[in-house]
């Protein structure tokens, strides 16, 4: 019999260092005897190339089958996974395409059971605010996945979370990032996690906000929240109550749809838009370039700007003199304080989608100066259709309406900026209302403009915060 000691958890090196070397001995698998043992550091280095042996070529399938599987916490995975590659070294090449194999059909079910691990990890981290011993803000979550997952997760986690210090903290492993490096560490135990934090009420307001009535299916939100996660889920405190509010609720919306479908007004060119069909954010902005303006006085549609599918997208009012003159959003003195903000918030403002609720600059022209004026309600609906078009192509996981002008185009209702400041859902999804970026700049003495500067910024400090604790 042939021993294999491989290390705690996920060896994936380990394993693929021991098949090469029982590959070129022809050991058959009832021959070997495999143990997952040694070094309580769950992802050390693994047993490397030993021997000199060569390598042992595999389908590309049976490689991504063992990626996943060498993660699930049967302590059989060694040995099931050595008989599927034992078998296509001795001639069963496509032994994967035969899903009632015995074997296949086990390899199957593990690996579709860590990706289901990796997803809910993915989707049910919940970072809290602390901070390390010099004062640095950490965020830090603790995670109970099923199998030895955590480090497969880095690289999401990492991408998503760039630029902050972030600690996640499992009983099979944690990992670190600095904004520089990451690190791998040892099993952690519940208590070393904060159990709240003091923005967990604002995350639960904002839960609350995007929750739909008209959607609940309790048995559908268990599947894809099972109820093993919730209590590590702040939003969970607030799940009996919106289950049982929501027919109530669905009730008011379905009244209120009613309502305000008999009140609308379709608007012709709104209409003649929707006729033609733009199918990509390419062609809606081609449509918009070539449209006339919507607002008398203007001259050239300023489009919005930035990645698809970001985690938030930003709505402004409409474009000033200087992003009419250039075509882009967000590059005059607004901008340049809205860009200050971002800095400050920790936001990249090039991971963001920037754009406005009215396309065109409404001006008054005063000599050679063009004097900025506010488009009124009905200009405003004019371009609602538009704006809705665009944010269903960039599809963000945020929206934040900056100013009464965005208020309006997102809701179509006139809303009161300072009243709504906050979380709020937009037609479905996730939102946050806060000022215009312009409105500090017209304040009247500088005691005032920093006061409100503060203000915004710390808004844009919430929204990023509602980014990091969805964790998504």
């Amino acid at each position: 019999m042939i021993g294999v000691a491989l290390q705690e958890g996920a060896d994936l090196d380990g394993f693929r260092a021991a098949v090469r070397r029982l590959a070129a001995r022809k050991a058959p698998p009832e021959s070997v005897s495999w143990s997952a043992a040694g070094e309580s550091d769950l992802f050390g280095g693994g047993q490397g190339e030993a021997d000199g042996a060569p390598p042992v070529g595999l389908p590309r399938a049976l490689g991504e089958l063992i990626r996943l599987v060498v993660c699930h916490s049967d302590c059989e995975r060694y040995a099931l996974l050595y008989a599927a590659v034992w078998r296509v070294l001795n001639g069963e090449r496509a032994l994967l395409d035969v899903q009632s194999d015995p074997l296949v059909h086990r390899l199957e079910g593990m690996a579709k059971s860590v990706r289901r691990d990796l997803h809910k990890m993915h989707a049910f981290v919940r970072f809290r605010e602390t901070h390390d011993p010099d004062g640095t803000e950490r965020f830090v979550s603790w995670f109970e996945p099923e199998h030895f997952i955590v480090e497969a997760t880095a690289g999401f986690f990492v991408e998503r979370f760039r630029s902050l210090f972030w600690s996640i903290l499992t009983p099979k492993g944690s990992l670190h990032w600095d904004r520089a490096t990451l690190t791998v560490g040892p099993p952690a135990q519940r208590s070393d996690a904060p159990q709240s934090d003091g923005f967990e009420a604002a995350w639960r307001c904002y839960y609350e906000n995007v929750f739909n009535p008209a959607r609940l299916n309790p048995k559908a939100m268990r599947q894809h929240m099972p109820e093993k996660y919730w209590r590590n889920l702040p939003e969970a405190a607030s799940i009996a109550g919106l289950v049982q509010q929501a027919p109530a609720r669905a009730r008011e919306m379905i009244a209120r749809e009613a309502a305000e479908r008999e009140k609308r007004d379709p608007l012709k060119a709104v209409a003649a838009m929707a006729e033609q069909g733009p199918r990509t954010l390419e062609e809606l902005n081609r449509l918009i370039a070539a449209s006339e303006p919507l607002t008398p006085g203007a001259d050239r549609a300023v489009l919005g700007e930035g990645p698809m599918e970001p985690m938030v997208a930003f709505v402004g009012e409409q474009p000033g003199d200087q992003e009419e003159r250039e075509g882009r959003p967000f590059i005059g003195p607004a901008g340049q304080l809205f860009d200050r903000a971002l800095g400050e918030a920790g936001i990249d403002r090039s991971g963001v989608y920037v754009t406005n609720a009215v396309k065109h600059f409404k001006y008054e022209p005063r000599g050679k100066k063009r004097l900025h004026k506010r488009p009124n309600p009905s200009e405003v609906k004019r371009y609602r259709w538009w704006l809705q078009r665009e944010l269903s192509f960039v599809r963000p996981k945020l929206v934040v309406a900056m100013g009464g002008t965005a208020l309006l185009g997102l809701t179509g209702k006139p809303l009161s900026v300072l009243r709504t400041r906050g979380p709020i859902a937009f037609d479905g999804v996730p939102g946050y209302a806060t000022v215009h970026p312009s409105y500090l700049l017209r304040l009247p003495d500088e005691a005032a403009r920093r006061e409100a500067y503060d203000a915004f910024r710390d808004d844009l400090v919430a929204v990023r915060r509602l980014i990091v604790a969805n964790g998504k």
